[in-house]
C-alpha cells in the first residue's frame, strides 16, 4: 500500500486530507504539521525524509498572510520558496512525485476570459510573487512535480472568508464588502478530493505518470465576487444583514488583490476525468458543517 505525505496538515486544506483520508483505503497517510516538519529547516526535513518512507508528497504548507507578506517578506520567501526548494530536492532524490499548492494571485490581468495555466503570470504582492518562486523552483529542480493553482479557499477549518462573514454577522449592522474583484471560491475539501483522485488514478495506472507533472487549475465552477458571495453565505444561512457593495478603492489594503481570478479548469477535467461542482453548491455542503 503505497503512502501520502500532506505537509501542512493543521491547515485548512491539509485538515481536509485528514477528513478524506478513510475515503481513500488505498493509501496510508502521514500528516505533519509545522510542530512535525518544520519546511524552512534543510535539517529537519533531511532528518523527516530519512525517518519516514512515502511514495508522493503533497505540499499544503505556506505563508498566506496576504498582507502582513507586505512586511514580513523574509518569512513569506522562507516558507513559499526555501521551505518549498527543500522538499522539491528531497523528493527528487528519493523519486517520490511531489503536488505543490498554488494561486490565482500569480496572475493580475483581466484576459476577458478565465485563465489558461499558460497564460502570462504578473504577480503584484509579497505573497504572489514568492507563490510563484516557489512553483517555478519546484519544477526547476523536480521534473514530477504537480503545480496546482487554486482560488479563494474556504473551509469549515481555520480562517477564511465564509467564517469572517459569518462573524462579522453577529458583530456588526452593517456589512461592506468588496464588487469588483471576480474569481471563484473553492471548497477546500474539494480540492483535497481533487489531489487524491489524481494520485489515485495515476497509481493505478489508469492514467500515464507523465500527466502528474506541469501546472493544473483548481477551483469551483463558476463565477461571482465578493459581495455575491458573502449575500450567498448569508442567504443560505437565513441570515438577514445589511450588506453593502464597495469598490477595491474604498478598502485599500497593504497587498494589491488580483481583479479578476477566475481559472480554467480544462486540462485537469480532460486529463483526470475530475467532475467539480458548481460554487454554491460546495458552499453549502461547507455551511452546513459550520
Amino acid at each position: 500500500m503505497k503512502t501520502i505525505l500532506i505537509t501542512g496538515a493543521t491547515g485548512q486544506v491539509g485538515q481536509e486530507f485528514q477528513i478524506l483520508a478513510d475515503q481513500f483505503p488505498d493509501f496510508n497517510f502521514i500528516f505533519a504539521g509545522k510542530f512535525e516538519l518544520d519546511i524552512t529547516n534543510p535539517q529537519y526535513v533531511a532528518d523527516f525524509f530519512r525517518k519516514h518512507r512515502f511514495d508522493y508528497c503533497v505540499n499544503c504548507a505556506a505563508y498566506t498572510a496576504v498582507d502582513k507578506a507586505e512586511s514580513e517578506a523574509e518569512k513569506a520567501f522562507a516558507l513559499n520558496v526555501e521551505g518549498v526548494r527543500e522538499l522539491a530536492q528531497s523528493c527528487l532524490t528519493r523519486d517520490i512525485p511531489l503536488v505543490h499548492l498554488s494561486t490565482d494571485y500569480v496572475y493580475h490581468s483581466q484576459p476577458g476570459r478565465p485563465f489558461r495555466e499558460s497564460d502570462k503570470t504578473n504577480p503584484q504582492s509579497v505573497y504572489a510573487r514568492t507563490k510563484l518562486e516557489g512553483e517555478q523552483v519546484a519544477l526547476a529542480i523536480h521534473p514530477m512535480t504537480t503545480v496546482i493553482r487554486t482560488s479563494w479557499v474556504y473551509s469549515s477549518f481555520g480562517h477564511n472568508f465564509v467564517k469572517t462573514m459569518l462573524r462579522l454577522a453577529r458583530e456588526r449592522d452593517e456589512i461592506k464588502v468588496v464588487s469588483d474583484q471576480v474569481g471563484t471560491p473553492t471548497y477546500a475539501r474539494d480540492l483535497a478530493r481533487a489531489i487524491l483522485t489524481m494520485i489515485q488514478k495515476v497509481d493505478s495506472e489508469e492514467v500515464p505518470s507523465v500527466h502528474l507533472r506541469g501546472i493544473y487549475h483548481y477551483s469551483n465552477e463558476g463565477e461571482t465576487n465578493w459581495y455575491e458571495f458573502a449575500k450567498a453565505i448569508f442567504e443560505m444561512r437565513g441570515l438577514d444583514v445589511r450588506l453593502s457593495p464597495i469598490t477595491t478603492a474604498d478598502f485599500p489594503t497593504p497587498a494589491l488583490r488580483p481583479p479578476y481570478s477566475v481559472l480554467d479548469k480544462s486540462k485537469i477535467k480532460t486529463t483526470f476525468g475530475i467532475e467539480i461542482p458548481d460554487w454554491k453548491e460546495s458552499l453549502r455542503s461547507c455551511l452546513e458543517l459550520i
